[in-house]
């Protein structure tokens, strides 16, 4: 475990992504315009509350780390000399936030040499927050306090496969990768927001999330850390570990969020794209 890595900085990070999950929940419960940025994605008065609580916050931590926010993306000089930077997104699942269907949360991970080593996902509308650092195992924290560690399953063969899919972005490529899958068993789906995917696995509540389609740093690393200190992977299609090691390049590839399983996710080859 990296020597900066701490009980007391999880928790901190987790109180600075409840007090964005808060400004948030302010513009939820009321009427709030709704922009587009230059890819044409949406943008709320809650994108822009939650990014300046998070970006000041982890300001004030010591030592200081650069901040990549998805909406600050220019402010953002490059990973420290010891190759560490935050990785935020503010609002993840802003058309989810926009529907008012509650699938969306607040993202923050530390990236250090380019994996996800630490990560916070926190639910404003259930103020669940799931969390994981690592060497300090994950957790799914309620409302109330209670903490539940966190333990993928493993898919016993002869059993469904429970998939998760992205609730507002299909995939023209998911539907053949889904009838290869049925090939090593029935598959039952389920639609879910923002990454709330990868904490649904973590919890053991699914499989997998296959993702054939774009997505961006900000979107996967907070969940990944949670889900990979739980037990289970983020891969690329070629087998590789899903990393952060070039922030200029914003956009993910393709990849598998996944449980334990004895099936080797390389031997279904991903569409071409």
């Amino acid at each position: 475990m990296s020597e900066w890595l701490s009980r007391a900085l999880l928790e901190a990070v987790a109180q600075i992504a409840r007090e964005a999950g808060a400004a948030i929940m302010q513009v939820y419960a009321r009427e709030f315009s709704v922009e587009h940025k230059a890819d044409n994605s949406p943008l709320t008065e809650a994108d822009a509350a939650a990014h300046r609580i998070i970006v000041a916050r982890l300001a004030q931590l010591s030592p200081p780390v650069p901040i990549l926010s998805e909406e600050d993306v220019d402010g953002f000089a490059g990973p420290d000399a010891m190759g560490r930077y935050w990785l935020v997104d503010p609002l993840d699942g802003t058309r989810e936030f926009i529907k008012r269907n509650g699938d969306f949360s607040v993202n923050i991970a530390l990236i250090e040499r380019g994996e996800p080593v630490l990560g916070v996902v926190y639910a404003p509308v259930t103020a669940t927050l799931w969390q994981a650092a690592r060497g300090l195992g994950a957790e799914r924290v309620e409302a109330d306090g209670r903490v539940q560690p966190l333990q993928v399953r493993e898919h016993r063969p002869g059993t469904p496969w429970r998939l998760l899919r992205s609730r507002s972005h299909p995939s023209p490529h998911l539907q053949s990768w889904i009838e290869r899958l049925e090939q090593h068993g029935a598959v039952v789906q389920e639609a879910v927001g923002s990454s709330l995917k990868f904490c649904r696995i973590a919890e053991g509540m699914a499989d997998l999330y296959p993702r054939l389609g774009p997505t961006s740093l900000w979107d996967t690393a907070a969940a990944q850390a949670v889900l990979c200190e739980a037990g289970g992977a983020v891969i690329r299609f070629d087998g590789t570990a899903l990393r952060y090691d070039d922030p200029r390049e914003l956009i993910n590839p393709w990849f598998i969020a996944c449980g334990r399983s004895r099936l080797d996710w390389t031997q279904l080859s991903a569409p071409t794209a």
